[in-house]
């Protein structure tokens, strides 16, 4: 039996864990979204050049929205070497991620990608004093088997998609732990702002060291402009998330984004849906599950 107070406090929770988890299935369209353009501007603009123009945007989009609603003075340009340390780890991040989404399958490029949320959950302890719970390490050793399953790596000749797409996963991961970091003494809009002005800088230097830049044409414009908006609106939702419940519990939600692009992927760019695919997005949707149910078991038995 729970006391009044546990009670309260335990009602008072769920609704918080609602709504963090209202702002990631923001942050899974989003995210899915960006992933489609990425691969429609693929063959005009490269890695670089797709992240400078994409920031570029996103600093116009940040400052027009700020100032429409009277939030300018939100920007501060406090821990600035906090902001450069975690967008140089982002910008690594995204670097590989975009690079895997031109050399390899969609749905193998998200599936890797998804292990970013097991080492979330299996570094939550180490860098944010979050508890891991027994639940919560099975729910990350069986998404890993469905990413395996799903992602069907040949060891023996690893295709360098493979391998960026894997990497990119783990710089996610502790983009997610230091943005976690940030939230408790950094304004959202903050974040946003510094996110995308050091990302421009990165982009532009890295796209226009062999001196040659490809501007956008009437194609890849209107998808630059989805990147640009959907890549603001992810971090949004992500980052409002991880203000509200401890990144442990909200990261896992992402695992429905798999299945979603499995299907998007299949019906635009008619990749094959197998039934390792499926196999694999069950395990993963399972562990996801698993893991969030481990964390409701978690607050009720603290409460009693």
């Amino acid at each position: 039996m729970q006391s009044p107070a546990a009670q309260s406090a335990t009602a008072a929770a769920a609704p918080q864990l609602l709504r963090a988890g209202l702002w990631m299935l923001g942050s899974i369209a989003s995210f899915s979204a960006m992933a489609i353009a990425g691969r429609m501007v693929k063959d005009r603009h490269d890695t670089f050049e797709i992240l400078a123009f994409r920031s570029l945007l996103g600093i116009v989009i940040v400052l027009a929205v700020t100032a429409a609603f009277g939030q300018l003075h939100r920007i501060r340009a406090r821990r600035l070497h906090a902001h450069a340390f975690r967008n140089a780890v982002h910008f690594s991040g995204q670097s590989l991620w975009f690079f895997a989404l031109a050399s390899i399958p969609l749905a193998q490029v998200i599936a890797l990608e998804f292990s970013a949320p097991l080492w979330v959950v299996l570094f939550s302890p180490l860098f944010l004093g979050e508890r891991l719970t027994v639940t919560r390490l099975i729910a990350a050793l069986i998404g890993l088997g469905g990413v395996m399953v799903v992602a069907r790596p040949d060891f023996g000749d690893i295709e360098p998609g493979l391998l960026a797409a894997a990497a990119a996963a783990l710089f996610f991961a502790a983009t997610t732990i230091i943005t976690k970091r940030l939230t408790r003494k950094e304004d959202i809009v903050t974040i946003l702002f510094w996110l995308v002005v050091f990302q421009a800088g990165f982009g532009l230097i890295l796209a226009g060291w062999d001196g040659q830049l490809t501007l956008p044409d009437g194609r890849t414009l209107p998808w630059l402009l989805v990147i640009g908006a959907t890549g603001l609106s992810a971090h949004f939702c992500l980052t409002s998330a991880l203000a509200l419940a401890p990144a442990s519990q909200v990261v896992p939600i992402d695992f429905a984004r798999l299945p979603l692009l499995a299907v998007l992927a299949a019906l635009i760019f008619d990749e094959p849906l197998t039934l390792g695919l499926a196999v694999g997005a069950l395990l993963i949707l399972f562990a996801n599950w698993l893991s969030l149910r481990g964390a409701s078991a978690g607050r009720t038995a603290t409460s009693t």
